[in-house]
């Protein structure tokens, strides 16, 4: 290096570090740095430490590419020291705007349906769902309730505990359903069985579940068993377009799936499930929903960053465009209900778990196929937890459970004239029987 290319790096180093030094003194929590050369920069009584490998990294930050920055954490390239709930805190604060992004270019949204199309075949979709919840049933079990229900707790009361808003969830579900003894109920994306296995034991269904996920699968399979609900539960390792529409369900759930469908394949999807629902019949679709009214990542490099660590395929539509592909299809919604910051508290609440158990985490993962990576893993869900936590309380991501029914045609069926369907079009019915201290009705 030349003296005047040295002359260069170090000025640029003193401005990088004078911004940095600015932007620490604006930020919710105190924030220290050790910078690559070795100095440390920021109070010594700091609530989060971060420990740059490289000026790059540092340059990131001063960006506020929060996306990049968590790469950087992942592999090595940064450490951080403190809880993840103020390094959360921290990382909003860096950001210079919104990452919910607002992009019209014609040109850009034809790029994403054409990436949507390629990247969902059904062989695309198993890896893709095999690469997330197949990394070990043990390593989930450490944070998700004892159910391993992994999607958005209900949180009825303030005081539940996460796996009492867990069962909340499930009986919220299986009331909008109104599921009721002998009938055909379909869990689209099935996870664990939660869902499946308390709509067989309280509410008597003939349930089926599928699932991509070989973990899974054999999981609940093993409940079937040990549970002798053979004869009225099942559970398939299927993908839902090769389910047979002539056998007819009663009741469909889809809970925490459709965000692996794809925006492209939407329409197809949501015209499955109506072939698969009898007329009259219910479906509820519970599913994470965009922030922006334009299909995209999170900005700041926070969607590059789930798409390549946590969940490859991955896409999120805006409400309004999912009751859009929804009644092309032949639904009707007859209620919406939007549970963002119950899943933020929901995140929260699987973060902290994580965090607790840090060290029993990295053994369990290093007992598996992934132990070569294992710290790598275990890095890339402790920001994943809590930075999807922060996004459902800042409003970037949505949650939203959808009830729609496939109409019968026939003005006479129903409740009302004209509701050509079970539902009886008010809400009165969801919660007669509720109480506020057992969400779990009386066992068929």
């Amino acid at each position: 290096m030349t003296r005047f290319a040295e002359l260069d790096k170090n000025l640029w180093v003193e401005t990088l570090v004078r911004k940095i030094e600015s932007q620490l003194a604006g930020l919710p929590v105190p924030v220290a740095l050790r910078l690559p050369a070795g100095q440390r920069v920021g109070p010594a009584s700091a609530s989060v430490t971060l420990s740059f490998k490289d000026w790059s990294g540092l340059a990131t930050m001063a960006a506020g590419q929060i996306g990049r920055m968590a790469e950087d954490f992942v592999e090595s390239r940064v450490q951080l020291e403190g809880r993840m709930r103020d390094m959360m805190a921290v990382a909003a604060s860096l950001l210079p705007g919104t990452p919910v992004s607002n992009d019209t270019n014609w040109w850009v949204r034809m790029l994403r349906r054409a990436k949507s199309l390629a990247a969902h075949s059904p062989q695309k979709d198993a890896r893709q769902i095999q690469f997330h919840y197949d990394v070990s049933d043990d390593f989930y079990a450490l944070w998700l309730d004892p159910r391993r229900v992994y999607s958005c707790a209900y949180y009825r009361d303030m005081d539940m505990s996460l796996a009492q808003a867990q069962e909340a969830k499930l009986d919220h579900i299986c009331r909008k359903l109104m599921l009721s003894p002998g009938e055909k109920f379909l869990d689209i994306g099935a996870g664990w069985g939660g869902l499946l296995m308390w709509a067989a034991e309280n509410y008597g269904v003939n349930a089926t579940g599928i699932t991509l996920s070989r973990n899974q699968c054999a999981h609940v399979q093993r409940l079937i068993a040990e549970k002798r609900l053979q004869g009225r539960v099942r559970m398939e390792l299927r993908d839902y377009r090769e389910l047979d529409e002539l056998q007819g369900f009663d009741k469909i759930a889809s809970v925490g799936m459709f965000e692996h469908v794809g925006q492209m394949n939407m329409p197809a999807y949501f015209g499955k499930i109506f072939h698969l629902l009898k007329p009259g019949g219910l479906v509820m679709n519970h599913g994470i929903t965009a922030g922006s009214i334009h299909p995209s990542h999170l900005g700041a490099g926070m969607g590059e960053f789930v798409e390549k660590y946590i969940f490859p395929g991955g896409e999120l539509l805006h409400i309004s465009h999912v009751l859009k592909d929804l009644t092309v299809a032949g639904l009707e919604m007859v209620d919406v209900e939007n549970l963002r910051p119950h899943y933020g508290r929901t995140l929260w609440a699987w973060s902290d778990g994580l965090e607790s158990r840090l060290d029993e985490a990295q053994r369990v993962l290093a007992t598996t196929d992934h132990t070569d990576d294992a710290s790598k893993v275990l890095r890339a869900y402790r920001l994943y937890l809590a930075g999807s936590a922060m996004a459902f309380e800042q409003g970037w991501l949505g949650l939203h459970q959808i009830l729609a029914t496939r109409p019968d045609g026939q003005l006479q069926s129903g409740a009302l004239r004209g509701a050509q369907s079970a539902y009886p079009f008010n809400r009165e019915y969801m919660y007669a029987c509720s109480t506020n201290s057992n969400p779990r009705p009386p066992a068929i």
